[in-house]
């Protein structure tokens, strides 16, 4: 995303309503019980604040929406973060770990197997938590660019599997996979 598209979209972002949070008017932090608070100065504080990404592949560090439960048990929006890099590396790292119990992601090293029977992949790999298997639909939604040359895997329970280089995959392991996942 370039700087002109980043600009535009600050602007949709603001003729929206969506209050934009930025470090010099939001106050991100750990409260009791390791809840993420925020305050909007003066006076608004939101308990129990998560965060999810508006553009968890395209911009993983961009747009990211602070939400909240309210009493009516109902999800409510406390504002976005328009480039999660402007706050400080404590709060940062707070918001990381928030939407990783959000996003559940394992970044594959290894391809072991990949084989296709009734419209399904069927993946044999290895992850950074060891050997796993999923299920995939074999469907071009189902597989999504990330990065220059990486892409992102939604099994069938929309978990999310990640090569980040298809290029750096062993060769064999490359074969395996582009035979399947070619576009």
């Amino acid at each position: 995303m370039n700087d002109q598209e980043i600009m535009d979209n600050a602007g949709r972002l603001a003729a929206t309503g969506v209050r934009r949070l930025k470090p010099e008017s939001a106050k991100i932090f750990e409260g009791a019980f390791s809840m993420v608070h925020c305050v909007i100065a003066p006076n608004e504080h939101y308990r129990g604040v998560f965060a999810v990404l508006m553009f968890p592949i395209s911009n993983p560090d961009r747009y990211v929406s602070l939400r909240y439960t309210d009493d009516e048990d109902k999800i409510r929006e406390v504002g976005v973060i328009e480039n999660l890099n402007e706050f400080s590396a404590d709060v940062q790292n707070l918001l990381r770990k928030s939407m990783h119990k959000h996003y559940y992601e394992q970044i594959i090293s290894h391809v072991h197997e990949v084989r296709c029977e009734f419209g399904l992949l069927f993946f044999d790999v290895t992850t950074q938590q060891g050997r796993r298997e999923f299920v995939m639909p074999w469907r071009h939604d189902r597989a999504e660019d990330y990065g220059a040359n990486g892409k992102v895997l939604l099994d069938a329970l929309d978990n999310r599997y990640i090569i980040p280089d298809v290029d750096h995959l062993p060769a064999n392991d490359r074969n395996r996979f582009t035979s399947f996942i070619y576009w």
